[in-house]
């Protein structure tokens, strides 16, 4: 049970890096840097497409890295 547990945690790990790396950045420059926490604050940009579906895997494998790692610190003691 325990082996499943870390090879599953080891495995959303991965994915979650790899998801990580394949989003853009939120603000490029300097110019991203001043506006970039205004547009994001009124919502004048909106995520579609891949940001979007990217968005939303990598929550999912968040959720499941956490809830993974505390069943492996729990079985694990």
């Amino acid at each position: 049970m325990v082996v499943l547990l870390k090879v599953l945690l080891l495995i959303v790990s991965i994915g979650m890096i790899s998801v990580v790396l394949l989003q853009k950045g939120k603000s490029a420059g300097l110019s991203g840097a001043i506006t970039g926490g205004a547009e994001h604050l009124f919502g004048k940009q909106k995520a579609r497409g891949l940001d979007l579906l990217l968005s939303r895997v990598t929550m999912g494998l968040a959720v499941a890295f956490v809830v993974l790692a505390l069943l492996v610190a729990y079985f694990v003691k």
